[in-house]
C-alpha cells in the first residue's frame, strides 16, 4: 500500500480525467466560441444604440429594485429557515420546497403562474383591477415581480446559510442582558451575517439581471417597459446577430465580475 504522502495518491484515475476534461469543455467553450466571434471593434458603437441603451438601463433599474424587494423580503424568510430545525419534519420539509420550486422551475412555467395569479383574470389580478383599476401584466413592475420571483431563492439560501454558520453565542448575550428579539435581530444578527446578505444580493441581482423566460411570458417585450437586455438580445439574433452578441456579451461581462468579486462565497466552506 502505497503512503498517504505519495504524490500519486491524490490522482484521479485517466476516465475520470478524461470525463472531467469533457465537462469542463462543454461549460467552457461556448463562452469561448462568443469571445471569439465576436464583432470588437464594432462593440462600442453596437453598445451606444439607443435600443441597446434603453435596455440597459430598464435591466440594471429593475434589477435593482428587484434586489431591494428581496433583501427586504428574504432576509426574514431566511431567518426563519434557519431557525426551523425545531420544527416537525413536514412543515420544515414544505417550508424549503416552496422556497426552492422556483430554482427548479421552468422560467416560463413562473411567468404563466404569475399570469394566472395576477393577469386580469387572475386569482388576485382580477378582484385588484376591479376594485382599483390595477392592472400589472405587461408593465414595468411585471418585470420586477417576475426578477423577484426567479430570484429570491438566491438571496435566502445565501443568508440562510450564513445565519446558520453564525456564533449564536454572540445572540444569547445580548437577549441575557435584556434586548428584545428585534434588537439582537437588527444589531447582532445583522452585523453577523452582513457578508452573506452582500453575497446574496450580488447573486440575487445578477440572476434578476438575466431573467428571460418569466419576464417575456408576463411583462411581454414593450420597448422602454418589459424589454430587458436579455429579451433585447434574443430579438436581436432575428434581425441584427452583430447586436446580440454585444449584448451577450455585456450579460457576460456582468456575471464575471459578479463571481470575481464573491471569490467562492457562494460556497460552503469554500474560500479563494
Amino acid at each position: 500500500m502505497r503512503a498517504a504522502s505519495d504524490p500519486a495518491a491524490g490522482r484521479l484515475a485517466w476516465p475520470v480525467a478524461v470525463v472531467a476534461a469533457v465537462a469542463l469543455a462543454l461549460l467552457v467553450l461556448p463562452i469561448v466560441g462568443l469571445v471569439a466571434r465576436a464583432p470588437w471593434s464594432e462593440l462600442p458603437e453596437l453598445l451606444a444604440r439607443a435600443s441597446v441603451l434603453e435596455a440597459l438601463v430598464l435591466s440594471f433599474g429593475t434589477a435593482l429594485v428587484s434586489t431591494a424587494v428581496c433583501l427586504v423580503l428574504g432576509v426574514p424568510l431566511a431567518a426563519l429557515l434557519a431557525r426551523a430545525a425545531a420544527w416537525r419534519a413536514l412543515p420544515r420539509r414544505l417550508l424549503r420546497a416552496a422556497v426552492t420550486v422556483p430554482l427548479v422551475l421552468p422560467p416560463v412555467v413562473g411567468g404563466i403562474a404569475l399570469l394566472l395569479l395576477l393577469g386580469r383574470r387572475g386569482l388576485i389580478g382580477g378582484p385588484l383591477e376591479a376594485a382599483f383599476g390595477i392592472t400589472l401584466p405587461f408593465t414595468t413592475g411585471a418585470v420586477v415581480i417576475a426578477q423577484v420571483f426567479v430570484a429570491l431563492p438566491f438571496l435566502v439560501f445565501a443568508v440562510e446559510g450564513a445565519l446558520r454558520s453564525a456564533d449564536r453565542r454572540t445572540e444569547l448575550a445580548a437577549a441575557t442582558l435584556g434586548a428584545s428579539r428585534w434588537q439582537v435581530f437588527r444589531f447582532v444578527t445583522l452585523p453577523l451575517v452582513a457578508p452573506g446578505v452582500a453575497a446574496g444580493a450580488v447573486l440575487c441581482f445578477t440572476r434578476a439581471l438575466g431573467e428571460f423566460g418569466a419576464t417575456i411570458t408576463f411583462a411581454g417585450s414593450l420597448p422602454g417597459a418589459t424589454r430587458t437586455l436579455p429579451i433585447a438580445s434574443y430579438l436581436a439574433m432575428q434581425s441584427d446577430p452583430d447586436e446580440a452578441v454585444a449584448l451577450a456579451l455585456l450579460l457576460l461581462a456582468v456575471s464575471v465580475i459578479v463571481l470575481l468579486s464573491l471569490r467562492d462565497r457562494w460556497v460552503p466552506g469554500v474560500r479563494a
